[in-house]
Formats: structure tokens, sequence, C-alpha cells
């Protein structure tokens, strides 16, 4: 069976929420650790394009967006579940929620100039430089709208309240009573607010929500090693992707298999990915591409919130 490659980088919230994912199932994987800032070559020939962290290898298939690596994870290890029998909804949309609501929140605050200035402390002025203009590249062109750190100040209070009051009533330790996807949605932006002295009050001063969000980190990242992106590229080279999923789909717009398209995320880090349209499937498209150095590749992408065009 093909390992689990995790391409990331320490302080990416999505990143630790894919950790905490792996962790909760108790999986072993591979450790490639990637620049937080483009240029990122050896990701992008895997992906075609895709830049945001983080990005799931299994042998030649590449698995963008935490939402869909959830899925692809459960098809890994059934139990515990991500989406307990009978709230796949609830959760689902809470996690969607909480992935593009709480993370703009915690990006205004963490962003803000007195937080930047405790977490940037020590580097060079040019590399603070370097990665705020990527980042301003990074949420150009998309839907995501950039929330002032004002605004953001003034909604938290609200957002924690009622979270705060719900982790007090709930009959379990958790958001829905037992552990799942929203969990782990909801706990990386916090986790983001807690690396600085200036934004972690914003978590801590809420009790209820503190001791939930230290019950979630406690499921750890799982057992990890060490993988050079080289030799990540030679596993998808020397590997066939998987078979395809089995389910039957219409797709609303026309597009057929075997069509040249372009899949891109819609809100921010809309680099878009080029290939051969080979499933559409509910959850998720998969697009076939070659790279010369990552060889044949399929390319997965979530449904929801990425774009289907013809190329």
């Amino acid at each position: 069976m093909s390992e689990l490659i995790l391409h990331h980088y320490p302080t990416s919230p999505f990143a630790e929420k894919a950790r905490l994912l792996l962790g909760f199932k108790g999986l072993s994987w591979r450790s490639v650790n990637i620049s937080p800032v483009m240029p990122k070559p050896d990701l992008t020939a895997l992906t075609g394009g895709y830049r945001k962290t983080p990005v799931l290898q299994i042998g030649a298939d590449i698995y963008c967006d935490t939402a869909l690596i959830a899925r692809r994870l459960e098809q890994e290890k059934a139990l515990p579940a991500f989406f307990p029998e009978g709230q796949e909804m609830v959760v689902a949309a809470f996690a969607a929620w909480a992935d593009s609501v709480m993370f703009q929140h915690a990006v205004s605050l963490v962003f803000q100039p007195e937080s930047i200035a405790v977490r940037f402390g020590k580097l060079p002025q040019e590399a603070i430089k370097a990665f705020l203009a990527d980042r301003a590249g990074l949420f150009s062109g998309g839907s995501s709208t950039r929330l002032s750190a004002e605004q953001a100040k003034h909604q938290w209070p609200t957002i924690m309240a009622r979270l705060e009051q719900q982790l007090q009533r709930e009959e379990g330790d958790y958001l829905f009573g037992e552990p799942s996807i929203a969990d782990f949605a909801l706990a990386h932006p916090m986790w983001f607010l807690k690396a600085t002295p200036v934004t972690a009050p914003l978590v801590d001063n809420y009790p209820a929500v503190a001791a939930w969000l230290a019950r979630v980190l406690g499921f750890g990242h799982g057992a990890s090693s060490e993988m050079t992106s080289e030799e990540a590229l030679e596993v998808a080279r020397n590997a066939t992707p998987a078979a395809l999923p089995d389910e039957q789909f219409e797709e609303p717009n026309g597009f057929e298999v075997g069509q040249q398209v372009i899949v891109a995320a819609t809100d921010y880090g809309c680099d878009p990915v080029a290939g051969e349209l080979v499933f559409a499937g509910s959850e998720e498209l998969i697009v076939r591409r070659e790279d010369e150095r990552g060889g044949v590749v399929h390319v997965h992408v979530p449904r929801f919130g990425f774009r289907l065009e013809g190329h």
C-alpha cells in the first residue's frame, strides 16, 4: 500500500488541521517540508499549479484542500469517523464555516501590526516583506475579501460567546458530542491565534473553548518520518494512479470525461490546474496530468469551492 505523504510546513494552520486529522486516525505518514511562499517547484510539479498548503500525496494521486483530504483519510481508515453517522451534513457544513469565516477572522487578528511584531520579531525585514507580499498575491483574484482587524475584533466576542455557551452545555467533550471534522476545522484557527501572546488571550479568555481546544490538540499528529521533495517526486513517477471511484454522476454543466479542463479554487489561491477530466463525482473532481518530473498523476480537488472550466 502506498504511503501517506503530507506536503506542509510547521506554521501553516491548515497543515496543522491535516496533521491533527492524521493523529485522530492514528495513521503513520511521511513529512515533506515545503516553503511557506512561492515558488514551490517540487510541489507544483505534482499539483500542476495548485499552491496552497497542505497537499496529501498517495503514490501518483495528489489530494488538494483539507476538506477533500479528510474524506480521503476516512476511506483509508473508517473509524474513528470524521463524519459520524446521522451528522454528516451538520459537521461538514460547520467545518466549511470554520475553514472560511473563522479562518478569515484568525488571519486578520494574527496579521495585525502588534501580532506581526511578535510573530516575526526574529526575522529580517526583507523576509517579512516577502512573506506579506506573497500572502497579498495569494488572496488576490478570488472571492475571499479581506476582513479588517478592526471588524474581526468587533465580531470576535459574538463568535466566542456562542462557542463558549455551546461547549458549556454540550453533553460530550466536543462540538457535537463525539469528535468530528467540525472540531478539527475549528481548532486550527484557534491554534493559529495561540501562537503569540498578543492573540492567545482571544482563546484563553474563554475557559470552555480553551479546554475543548486542549482536548482536540491532544489527539497529536500520528507517527511521521521525514521525506525529501525529490523522494516524493520519485514516488509519483514510479507509481500508477489508483483506480477511479465507481460512482456514477452526471456532470451538471455538461463536462465529459476525457475533456481538457481547468480546475481552480474560487476563494483564494486560485492558481489553475489544467489537465484531462477523468472523474466527476458529488464530492471530488479528478484531473489527469503529466509532468516531466512527477510523471502521470491524478490531481483530486473538491467540487465544493472549486470551479471547473473547459480548457
